[in-house]
């Protein structure tokens, strides 16, 4: 009993008393991680051109074939078998092989200096077509939703890695002092599959997980203090807790309790500027005509609107979900669901740029546009026909923050089915968002269970072509 009470009494000695416990060790381990994550993000061979990023991503894989890859061929051998020379080493989520080709249901024209291709759903991407740059070659490994939205976003397939949002956060901090540095915007009927774990910032300490606001009532739930309790005694109330919590931190020195000193801290804080910043009441009649926005509800164009307020409180990182753009036909139709999806963003997402642009903000602000993979020139043999998931090749777009403006990048074949010019990996594009951001993809590294993670995993190359001079 005595040796078992020795051994207690050394155990405590070690993780309470010692100046060079566990805990202080896996502090300072942390802190200098940081540092080192500070010192890649600093190197003066990357120059930052942005400053923040705003990602809309459109989850469920919208139509590039009837958005932005126009394909007259489509047309001329609609409901005909694809040719073979065109389907070598093709594999799809849900076709058998059999299906027909399945022409465009809308109409393309060019536009701007630039010529870009647009269909008739986006009427108001004409007016930034000369701002952005189309990468019509996009390609990424994972057919399922889930999967593949986890690996746009973590750079891996399985829930766990952290976020592009938390890798940005952790290597460059916030210049926001009363807000999160890393926010998401949720629109549309239900949040986007495989939930949290797209801002999760998996094995990175939680102070760099993403922070969802709503898009009305309270901004953050459980935020206000219940009825009754005083400015005074809520300050009593955090004086105490961060006592005990810094108590606790000296003690066993663990890093997360830094984060639930940070988060208390900052909870207090927020009170007051989360909801001023969630009223967009004080925006001018025109601004909220260029989004399409309307204070008191809950949209995509009120979200595009709470992006650009957040980018100038010094917010690092703001993700706008927006969901349904699944269309495998039936139901999920291209002719009268997808008309649906594109009315509700393609006003606010034009207004963004254009918003940004005027304010001077677009200059060093990182705007992405897309989803997790693309869409078949195939019909699914529904009725009417849809298009399955196609992971071969698809469009995003990306404007400001050093992208060159007013090009299309890349290319596919004649029915949208291979790339055949300057293909952009799902790695790639990271690798190139941490570039345009002053990040060497390769040096952004946190050492987990024995060896160093990075969010281009051991891929990527960074998109030069598409960075501005």
């Amino acid at each position: 009993m005595q040796k078992d009470q020795l051994k207690l009494e050394t155990r405590r000695h070690f993780f309470r008393e010692c100046g060079v416990g566990v805990g202080a060790m896996a502090l300072s381990s942390m802190l200098e991680r940081r540092s080192k994550a500070n010192d890649a993000a600093s190197n003066p061979m990357t120059q930052a051109r942005a400053k923040r990023v705003i990602y809309m991503f459109m989850a469920g894989g919208p139509s590039q074939l009837e958005l932005f890859d126009h394909k007259p061929l489509l047309t001329e051998l609609h409901g005909k078998p694809t040719p073979a020379e065109f389907m070598k080493d093709k594999r799809f989520a849900f076709l058998k092989g059999t299906e027909k080709l399945l022409r465009p249901y809308r109409p393309f024209q060019q536009h701007g200096q630039s010529g870009a291709w647009l269909s008739d759903l986006l009427p108001h991407h004409r007016k930034i077509v000369d701002d952005v740059c189309f990468i019509k070659s996009m390609k990424t490994d994972v057919f399922n939703h889930g999967p593949a939205k986890l690996f746009t976003n973590t750079g891996s397939p399985q829930p766990g890695r952290p976020s592009m949002g938390s890798w940005v956060t952790y290597g460059l901090g916030s210049e926001a002092r009363d807000l999160p540095s890393f926010v998401v915007l949720q629109s549309g009927p239900r949040g986007p599959r495989s939930g949290a774990s797209l801002w999760s910032s998996g094995f990175l300490p939680t102070t760099f997980q993403g922070v969802p606001f709503r898009g009305t009532g309270d901004p953050i739930l459980n935020l206000q203090s219940p009825k009754g309790m005083t400015k005074d005694r809520q300050q009593d109330f955090f004086n105490a807790v961060g006592d005990l919590n810094r108590h606790r931190l000296g003690v066993v020195g663990d890093p997360e309790i830094s984060t639930r000193i940070a988060a208390y801290e900052m909870a207090y804080r927020m009170q007051s500027s989360a909801p001023e910043l969630m009223n967009i009441k004080d925006e001018t009649q025109a601004t909220l005509d260029l989004y399409g926005a309307k204070p008191g509800e809950a949209s995509f164009a009120n979200n595009c609107l709470l992006a650009r307020r957040l980018v100038e409180r010094g917010v690092r990182f703001i993700q706008l979900y927006h969901t349904n753009w699944d269309h495998h036909g039936g139901a999920e139709s291209l002719e009268k669901d997808l008309p649906l999806r594109t009315k509700q963003i393609d006003q606010a997402a034009a207004g963004l740029v254009l918003d940004l642009k005027q304010r001077g903000l677009l200059e060093d602000t990182l705007v992405i546009w897309g989803g997790e993979f693309g869409r078949t020139p195939m019909g699914e043999l529904r009725k009417p026909a849809g298009r399955d998931h196609h992971i071969d090749s698809y469009t995003i777009w990306m404007a400001g923050g050093g992208v060159r403006p007013g090009i299309s990048y890349g290319a596919t074949d004649d029915l949208g089915l291979s790339v055949v010019e300057n293909q952009v990996h799902v790695h790639d594009l990271q690798a190139t968002v941490l570039h345009l951001l002053g990040i060497d993809h390769e040096q952004l590294t946190f050492r987990f269970q024995g060896r160093d993670f990075r969010l281009t995993d051991v891929h990527g190359e960074v998109v030069r072509d598409i960075v501005s001079s």
